[in-house]
């Protein structure tokens, strides 16, 4: 597999709040800060200069359909999936499953890329995830 970790998403009780401290006393930089038209936000952090994003999930929000049993657990301290950026989710969602990867999702296309999820013997769970072709709100 041809993949590297882009995003890890921590789920926090207080989004606006996390976003100040992280940017205000961490020093890290906002990468995205985006609300839907349904009105759910997105918002990451990040080291300046690096790729690397924590995306702060606000306890709560609405999550995908697809995503809704196994989102329930989700809680400040407690991870959810761990995001890795691929070129071809679909190539890399065969890839894996040949190899006896299990997927909770199958490839799925939105808005903002193609996503699937998959677990570890543990339960920890890791979505693959290719970027449009053009990220207009990044």
């Amino acid at each position: 597999m041809d993949a590297r970790v882009h995003q890890v998403t921590m789920v926090v009780r207080d989004q606006a709040a996390s976003l100040e401290f992280y940017v205000k006393k961490v020093g890290f930089e906002t990468k995205t800060d985006f609300t839907s038209p349904g009105g759910s936000r997105w918002v990451s952090v990040g080291p300046r200069g690096q790729d690397l994003e924590l995306a702060l999930f606000q306890l709560g929000s609405a999550v995908d359909p697809t995503q809704r049993q196994w989102a329930q657990g989700w809680a400040p301290a407690k991870a959810p999936p761990i995001v890795l950026r691929v070129s071809d989710c679909k190539a890399t969602y065969e890839e894996l499953r040949g190899r006896g990867v299990v997927f909770v999702q199958p490839p799925v296309e939105y808005p903002w890329g193609i996503s699937a999820t998959f677990g570890d013997p543990d339960g920890n769970l890791f979505s693959l995830h290719q970027p449009p072709a053009s990220r207009a709100w990044s």
